[in-house]
């Protein structure tokens, strides 16, 4: 069975930073696209960012290129959001997201990935 565990996350003023993990057991995480996702209340779920398995390619929405940044240690099993200069409108529940990496479908539709973390909640503060 597959768990993905998330960490980080929390109350950060407006401009700072934060740093998301997301810990991968019970497949090989080298075979996984990874993604992260968020929703605010209220709205619906967004895309955020995407890595592939081979880890050479990456995807970001345009609300948070150049601020976000996805990574990943395939020797801890780990995908990670770095997130910099974050602004009000960055506050939600975010939520990593695998997929094996032959499953087909788009990076930022979320039905294509099968498996999610248990969610983090980011409040950016004024």
């Amino acid at each position: 069975q597959v768990e993905l565990v998330q960490s980080g996350g929390g109350l950060v003023q407006a401009g700072g930073s934060l740093r998301l993990s997301c810990t991968v057991s019970g497949r090989a995480f080298s075979s996984l696209h990874m993604a992260w996702f968020r929703q605010a209340t209220g709205k619906e779920q967004e895309f955020v960012a995407a890595i592939e398995w081979s880890n050479t390619d990456t995807y970001y929405s345009d609300s948070v290129k150049g601020r976000f940044i996805i990574s990943r240690d395939n020797t801890e099993n780990t995908v990670f959001l770095q997130m910099t200069e974050l602004k009000r409108e960055d506050t939600a529940v975010y939520y990593c997201a695998a997929k094996n990496h032959a499953a087909g479908g788009a990076p930022h539709i979320p039905p294509v990935y099968r498996y999610w973390g248990q969610g983090t909640q980011v409040t950016v503060s004024l």
